[in-house]
């Protein structure tokens, strides 16, 4: 079990990974804000899904997603469509612009992870992961689903061709 000093030292760390969620807020574009974000990464991850169901994976409440979901419907990043199963309810979805602007989201982090974390190995960024992904199971948050395959395009080129 570790010491008292090191639970103390430990919040300390995660109230300063806010620094490190403002960098990445940043790196956004001007027309995506962090909600506006937030929104199409869990459409991403999740599928299509209903409003109330995406306010509370973002946990906040339905007004705030409301003006989410109309901000992306605006850029056409999403489509809102009638909920079959509950005429009042909306179900989000993502658009092929949608689609593009989280592919250029994830470029962004990914490239701006990749450069302030250079100088650690393969092997502490893995540790990172697992540690992270660990104490995120110890407060009760699911694990997030793996991310989307990416689809390649089919080629044209016969074996012949290739060699």
């Amino acid at each position: 079990m570790a010491e008292q000093a090191q639970y103390e030292e430990l919040a300390r760390q995660l109230s300063a990974v806010g620094a490190v969620k403002r960098d990445l807020g940043r790196i956004l574009p001007a027309d995506c804000p962090a909600g506006a974000a937030a929104v199409l990464t869990l459409l991403g991850r999740h599928g299509d899904l209903r409003m109330s169901a995406l306010a509370e994976l973002l946990a906040v409440d339905m007004s705030v997603t409301s003006r989410h979901a109309a901000h992306l419907a605006g850029r056409g990043w999403i489509e809102r469509s009638p909920d079959p199963a509950d005429k009042r309810s909306r179900i989000l979805r993502l658009t092929p612009d949608g689609e593009a602007m989280l592919l250029e989201l994830s470029r962004r982090s990914t490239e701006l992870l990749a450069e302030r974390l250079s100088d650690w190995t393969e092997e502490e960024v893995g540790q990172l992961i697992r540690l992270m992904t660990r104490l995120r199971a110890c407060f009760g948050a699911p694990p997030p689903p793996p991310p989307p395959v990416p689809v390649r395009e089919p080629t044209t080129r016969t074996p012949a061709q290739a060699t």
